[in-house]
């Protein structure tokens, strides 16, 4: 006689988190200051004020924006507040920094939100191939936030993990 077939994984009363549950919504952009400094190099306040007045700032509408500078200029924190100023109208988020600083910042303020003790006593897989960005970081944090609750954590798929904590069990 044939066995039905039994989803072990399904009945192993494993928790999975997947961090890309925690991305950020919204398209990411860059608006890099170089663009609009003479000669990529130097911030002519004139003339820097005037290409953002007439800069179309539409086309971050409802996005997240992400401001730094790609060249070794001097940049006064000023020109930074004046594009946030433009900008607010239309962008969803406007930070200061690269796009990986950004996910790593944004992953940050996600998983500050998490209640830990939820996952008390649970066996917790954190998943590992994502389609997005995650940063390293964010599966440093969240190790960190679970351990002081979980029975153990794992990293991987359930079919597939690698052990990255066990409660050591208590003998009575």
């Amino acid at each position: 006689m044939d066995k039905p077939l039994v989803n072990k994984v399904a009945n192993s009363g494993l928790i999975t988190i997947n961090l890309e549950d925690f991305f950020p919504a919204g398209e990411v952009m860059v608006f890099d200051l170089k663009d609009h400094l003479f000669m990529e190099l130097i911030l002519k306040e004139k003339d820097f004020r005037t290409a953002l007045k007439e800069y179309d700032w539409t086309q971050y509408e409802g996005k997240n924006m992400v401001v730094y500078c790609s060249t070794d200029a001097i940049i006064p924190v000023w020109a930074y507040m004046l594009v946030a100023a433009y900008a607010e109208p239309f962008a969803a988020q406007i930070f200061q920094g690269d796009k990986e600083t950004f996910y790593q910042v944004t992953f940050m303020k996600a998983l500050e939100q998490i209640d830990a003790s939820q996952y008390d006593q649970k066996r917790i897989v954190i998943k590992g191939c994502s389609d997005k960005p995650v940063p390293p970081s964010a599966y440093v944090e969240l190790t960190r936030k679970l351990r002081p609750f979980a029975q153990s954590i794992m990293y991987g798929e359930p079919c597939s993990t690698v052990p990255i904590f066990k409660r050591p069990r208590i003998v009575k």
